[in-house]
């Protein structure tokens, strides 16, 4: 489905790794070979779903354009990586500050990929209320990360004020 063996295998990992975490959602319906190849085949599709762009060598991107002779790329425009690197911090630090039963939930659900069953059963509570805890939470982290955009807005505008004076 990948059309990479070192890719092919992180999936199979993967899904091991979900088979591991899901493995009591298994009512046996079916064989459980079925819902292992099912398993293993949404492990594979999110996967592609979240794949962006198309991979390109270093080569490609630092050889010369034939026609112009200048490197393809402009390698001093904005580093998108550095800025995805900035809102992970953001995201961490803001993760850091929810109440203790959001960022439980939060951690369980969005990264580590706990079902609200499994999640109620581990922190003994409802599955309303780990939807609840875990929407609550989602709305916090918005909050907080918008408070952080605002903020550095502002400390621009300072910077920006300053340089004139």
């Amino acid at each position: 489905m990948v059309g990479n063996t070192a890719e092919a295998e992180d999936l199979t990992q993967e899904a091991f790794l979900q088979l591991f975490r899901k493995i009591a959602t298994f009512r046996g319906e079916s064989a459980f070979s079925t819902w292992l190849h099912r398993l293993a085949v949404n492990v594979v599709l999110m996967k592609l779903r979240k794949k962006s762009g198309k991979e390109t060598s270093l080569e490609q991107v630092t050889e010369p354009d034939e026609e112009s002779g200048t490197p393809r790329r402009d390698f001093g425009a904005l580093d998108l990586r550095l800025s995805g690197s900035l809102d992970r911090v953001n995201l961490q630090r803001a993760v850091g500050q929810l109440p203790p039963g959001y960022k439980a939930v939060f951690v369980l659900h969005d990264v580590q990929g706990y079902e609200h069953n499994e999640i109620a059963q581990m922190m003994s509570c409802s599955i309303g209320n780990s939807k609840s805890q875990l929407h609550k939470a989602r709305m916090r982290l918005r909050d907080l990360l918008q408070e952080t955009v605002r903020d550095k807005a502002r400390e621009d505008r300072r910077a920006a004020s300053a340089g004139e004076e």
